[in-house]
């Protein structure tokens, strides 16, 4: 299965790119993404208790299982007012 991860804010900077294309084995999950791009980059792994993530411009939780042609947004903390 192919899914496209986004990434935004500091993330993007991690990673050098704001979407990449990845392959999954079925049954993966966002959580199984994100360690797999963590161990890609591994600054990101520092941003794992505090990002959001969403499959398809919705919230999801990181056990949500993927599907081929999902697209997958990890978000990190906004400050601001």
């Amino acid at each position: 299965m192919r899914v496209t991860v986004k990434l935004f804010a500091r993330l993007r900077d991690i990673a050098g790119s704001p979407e990449l294309a990845r392959d999954v084995a079925p049954g993966a999950t966002i959580g199984s993404v994100w360690r797999e791009l963590a161990r890609e980059f591994p600054e990101l792994a520092r941003y794992e208790r505090s990002i959001s993530s969403a499959v398809n411009t919705d919230y999801a939780r990181m056990d949500h299982v993927l599907s081929d042609g999902d697209e997958v947004a990890f978000l990190p903390p906004v400050s601001g007012g």
